[in-house]
């Protein structure tokens, strides 16, 4: 017998093995392994003595829709120089990193061109507490619902996402696609964001399309880029249905929030943004907008610059009615 070390791991607040009732695989490819156990390999069992050494090969051993689960034990390393080296195919799964700080299941991207990426196809996927890192100039996106794939329910949970310098970094987090309800019951939760690139455009996510039950809570998102994209979901102006963004941290330079330094969204969303925090350095005559104008979403007990001076603090934004 050995300690379950997913025991106490929870996907939306509730008990992970209680909601994710099928197998679980396990990968290693670092040079620390269990007691009694084996080094990774693909030619493994894929247990917790025996693991596999790549996550791609385990996410081929899951079955669809029977809830399995990928271990991903401490000091994972992967680089992506592709759109193959993981592919997030098979709906029901659950990726489930161990570690914590630097030993953290660490993905890094690089490549020639502009496509590393994670291709997410698969309904109902989940990937908690990774740490990905950008090694490539002005990536793409980390992850893309590619196609007209429809990955609805796709889950972000204490996930990290690093850019290695200005220049190397990440354009977009999560990049959805032109089809229709392809991003509903999108739920990014607890993630932070280091973004120390410079690029136009850059955001934690792009919905592409029309969405339903949209969850946006607990994120921390610090971006350099001078730009007037949100930080935390560009919308490409497409309807929101029962939306929710709550108690994020936002911190970015902007000098023009008239976008929205937090979301932007059509008029014909529907639901709320509450206690929500954000920083930007808009001066231009108290605009300051968390979230654009006229979206049709409530708002709540919302903190932002109105006026950027150094040293001065956010207030109610938009003040009481």
């Amino acid at each position: 017998m050995y300690f379950n070390p997913l025991s106490g791991v929870t996907v939306r607040d509730i008990p992970l093995q209680q909601a994710y009732p099928g197998k679980v695989f396990w990968v290693n490819n670092s040079t620390v392994i269990p007691d009694k156990g084996v080094a990774g390999s693909d030619s493994n069992a894929g247990t917790y003595l025996r693991p596999f050494s790549t996550v791609d090969y385990a996410v081929g051993k899951c079955t669809a829709s029977r809830g399995d689960i990928i271990a991903v034990m401490p000091g994972y390393t992967q680089t992506l120089t592709g759109a193959t080296g993981i592919v997030l195919d098979v709906a029901g799964i659950a990726l489930v990193g161990l570690g914590a700080g630097s030993k953290r299941p660490t993905i890094t991207y690089t490549s020639t061109g502009t496509d590393a990426n994670i291709p997410i196809t698969a309904a109902n996927v989940s990937v908690i507490n990774f740490l990905f890192v950008a090694n490539k100039a002005a990536l793409v996106a980390a992850f893309t619902a590619t196609g007209t794939a429809t990955p609805t329910d796709f889950t972000f949970e204490r996930c990290e996402f690093r850019d290695t310098s200005s220049i190397l970094n990440f354009a977009i987090l999560l990049k959805g696609n032109a089809t229709a309800n392809s991003f509903d019951g999108l739920n990014l939760r607890n993630n932070v964001v280091q973004g120390l690139g410079t690029t136009a455009g850059t955001t934690f996510v792009n919905i592409g399309a029309a969405a339903v039950h949209v969850r946006l809570m607990d994120n921390q998102v610090t971006m350099a880029a001078l730009t007037g994209i949100p930080a935390l979901a560009e919308t490409s102006a497409v309807a929101l249905t029962d939306f929710h963004a709550a108690r994020n941290i936002i911190n970015r330079p902007s000098t023009d929030t008239s976008s929205g330094v937090m979301v932007s969204a059509a008029g014909t969303c529907t639901g709320l943004v509450y206690d929500n925090y954000a920083h930007h350095k808009d001066t231009a005559g108290g605009n300051g907008l968390l979230v654009e104008a006229s979206s049709g979403l409530g708002l709540i007990q919302n903190y932002c610059i109105l006026d950027y001076a150094a040293d001065k603090s956010g207030a109610l934004n938009p003040a009481f009615s």
